[in-house]
């Protein structure tokens, strides 16, 4: 007899859970002809227990020849090694650089063999040492593949989002094991009015092979490693034909966890723009591995910036797997669920549902690259920290000189608490939010409409000043940028501190209380004070595992 996929053993799922990385990250990549503007757009969320949010800022600069770049884990900080640094890097805000180039990830690991731990580069260090020398995606995609090639790739297997101004591409990329330079490799570009996404899973399958790459070429829009099947061959993990050979399949191949905990996350976003994605539902659940998704999807509509903000704020609503419509989300519909992932009653093992939306997250942004202004004007990354669900995503120019205060690296850690520090004023919100969690949300949700909303308005005029500013005075028009930027930022945890203050003044000790006109003649009154209990599910829920025994006798009322 077969068994249901959500019947097997404990012990397996835990270890489909173990080599499948930790499900950390989440990416949508958005053509120009997707958007309703003509921009691109890359989302990222970067999801970690221990990350701490904030902004990263690396200022543009020269360096003399024989300059040695010290190169260190991003995740851990172990040092690694020291490459030659670049004559002139680029001003690099957060994951998006003067340029309009914008870099994001997800790890998916893959063959865990594949791992070269004497390699020089790691994924962090790919990542921002393209944005410190690239000045479109495709040189970027070069720089990376050459710096492995050259040094040696030091973590497991990554995909990337990589996008400029024109162009938005997906790579995915692993090592050759242990002690051998370099790394196997594949890149696409996306189609014009397509979105592609990826999630902890490699998701690049059959591609179209070529013998060489040239990144000058506009009409190439796929790059591999020459030997990404023949080196597959000569590891025995491929025996077919050129032409069925699938990168995913071949490096990471899937399996239950990989598809819903890692691409039922793809799933949901496309589900959010593409009205045909239900035939993937089966796939998205781990019911039918068989039935993989494609690797982009054309838009239904096209999308705004606010838009690509509520695909990241996906719980997996409108379908069954939605967080808020089973018992873990108790009697307040929570769209959270706490770690682990995993769980065993009588010998089964059971899963939580993994969202995009999250607690881990340390923090998010939409990087938005606008062609027809001037390049540090024209690519904003929209920042926010922690839970993307109740975050606050705030302009970021791409040519800003400096960061606000509350984002800025040093103010705070992940172990010591900033009361300036936007990381803990957006957690202190949303921790608390999650103990009445339907009622809360009603008091979020307008203020982090309003200040998004009032951004998105708000740069239309920065825009028109700043770049008609730019042709007369380069200097002026990135000062006023930077101002807004930083101005705005501040903002920001300054209203969602406000917010705290309100939230835990009004629902204190699981009441909901209101102020109260203060009757003529009178100094004071007390708020009204209200206490409307659990939902009628809920109320049946405690009755059927209770019985009788909160069962009222006699004269109850």
């Amino acid at each position: 007899m077969k068994k249901s996929i959500l019947t097997i053993s404990f012990a397996i799922l835990s270890m489909v859970l173990m080599n499948s990385s930790s499900y950390a990250c989440s990416n949508f990549i958005i053509s120009k002809g997707a958007t309703v503007d003509g921009s691109t757009m890359i989302s990222y969320s970067a999801d970690s227990h221990v990350l701490f949010g904030e902004l990263y800022h690396w200022p543009a600069a020269d360096y003399p020849d024989g300059t040695l770049m010290k190169i260190y884990e991003w995740d851990t900080g172990k040092y690694l090694g020291e490459i030659p640094q670049a004559k002139h890097t680029y001003n690099v805000v957060g994951n998006m650089n003067e340029n309009q180039v914008a870099i994001g990830e997800t790890t998916f690991t893959g063959r865990e063999e594949l791992q070269d731990t004497t390699g020089l580069v790691d994924y962090g260090t790919l990542i921002y040492t393209a944005l410190q020398r690239a000045r479109t995606a495709r040189e970027a995609i070069q720089i990376m593949t050459d710096l492995v090639s050259k040094y040696g790739y030091y973590s497991t297997g990554e995909s990337f989002s990589i996008s400029d101004a024109n162009e938005v591409w997906i790579m995915e990329l692993i090592g050759k094991g242990s002690g051998v330079t370099g790394a196997v490799w594949v890149a696409r570009m996306i189609p014009d009015g397509y979105i592609s996404g990826h999630a902890n899973h490699a998701r690049i399958t059959t591609f179209p092979f070529s013998k060489k790459n040239n990144f000058d070429d506009p009409k190439q829009t796929t790059f591999h490693s020459i030997d990404v099947i023949s080196f597959a061959r000569a590891k025995g993990y491929y025996t077919g034909t050129d032409a069925d050979f699938s990168f995913s399949d071949t490096y990471a191949p899937l399996d239950f966890g990989g598809a819903r905990f890692c691409e039922a996350r793809v799933f949901s976003g496309f589900n959010k723009v593409n009205s045909q994605m239900g035939q993937y539902l089966d796939y998205a659940m781990g019911k039918d591995l068989k039935n993989r998704m494609p690797l982009w999807v054309k838009v239904d509509n096209k999308l705004t910036v606010h838009d690509v903000m509520q695909l990241m704020r996906d719980y997996y609503q409108n379908t069954p797997m939605d967080m808020t419509q089973d018992i873990g989300a108790g009697p307040y519909k929570s769209i959270v669920r706490w770690r682990p992932m995993t769980w065993e009653v009588d010998g089964v093992g059971y899963i939580h549902e993994r969202a995009i939306s999250t607690q881990q997250t340390g923090f998010s942004f939409i990087a938005q690259s606008r062609n027809w202004l001037p390049n540090p004007i024209g690519g904003i990354i929209w920042f926010g920290v922690d839970d993307t669900y109740t975050t606050v995503y705030s302009p970021m120019y791409c040519g800003m000189t400096r960061v606000p205060e509350t984002f800025a690296v040093g103010n705070g850690s992940i172990m010591e608490f900033s009361d300036n520090a936007a990381f803990w004023v957006f957690n202190q919100v949303s921790n608390f939010a999650y103990t009445r969690y339907s009622d809360m949300i009603k008091d979020i949700q307008p203020l982090q409409e309003k200040l998004e909303f009032g951004y998105i308005e708000e740069i239309k005029s920065i825009d028109k000043d700043a770049s008609e500013l730019f042709k007369t005075n380069p200097k002026l028009a990135i000062e006023i940028i930077t101002d807004y930027s930083v101005k705005q930022g501040d903002n920001t945890v300054y209203k969602w501190k406000e917010l705290y203050a309100h939230l835990f003044t009004k629902y204190m000790d699981g009441n909901i209380k209101e102020v109260r006109p203060v009757p003529a003649g009178n100094a004071y009154t007390t708020p009204s004070v209200k206490q409307p209990g659990y939902n009628e599910d809920y109320y049946r829920t405690i009755v059927k595992e209770t019985g009788d025994k909160l069962k009222a006798i006699g004269n109850s009322h």
